[in-house]
């Protein structure tokens, strides 16, 4: 896999080193590890975020990276198991803190623009139908109805 050429989807060596303590090291002391991994983690990420920036489906993934079933099989695991999020949040707590800000917000501001109050076609707006009731097309035949 490393005798590729990378693309510009690919994660640098900066940033690999931060998403790296994320993954589990598979080193237990009685050296049963297990059956060894095919495909490295960085390589799946690579995979996943490759799809994520082109928009294509996962079987158009290219052959030089690991197989898209493999990677499609991770990004489900971890989005149900709530790992994007945690890697996230974590993320945006080292960057508040590189900004010199507390880890997580302490306030939030809303405005009218941000919060919906009623959304086309709620409740009033069914009311309102039924009360008037509904028209018919004058052009229609008594057949279709």
């Amino acid at each position: 896999m490393n005798d590729r050429q990378p693309y510009s989807t690919d994660l640098t060596d900066a940033q690999w080193a931060i998403l790296e303590p994320f993954f589990p090291k598979v080193d237990r002391p009685d050296k049963r590890n297990g059956r060894p991994r095919e495909y490295p983690y960085r390589e799946i990420l690579n995979g996943i975020f490759f799809i994520n920036r082109a928009g294509c489906a996962w079987a158009l993934m290219p052959h030089d990276l690991p197989p898209w079933l493999s990677c499609y099989g991770y990004f489900n695991r971890w989005s149900r198991n709530g790992f994007w999020e945690k890697i996230h949040a974590a993320l945006r707590e080292a960057d508040r803190e590189q900004l010199g800000r507390q880890p997580t917000p302490s306030a939030a501001v809303m405005d009218s623009q941000s919060v919906k109050t009623t959304e086309k076609g709620g409740a009033l707006a069914r009311t309102t139908s039924v009360m008037t009731g509904t028209k018919r097309s004058k052009d229609a035949s008594a057949t279709c109805w």
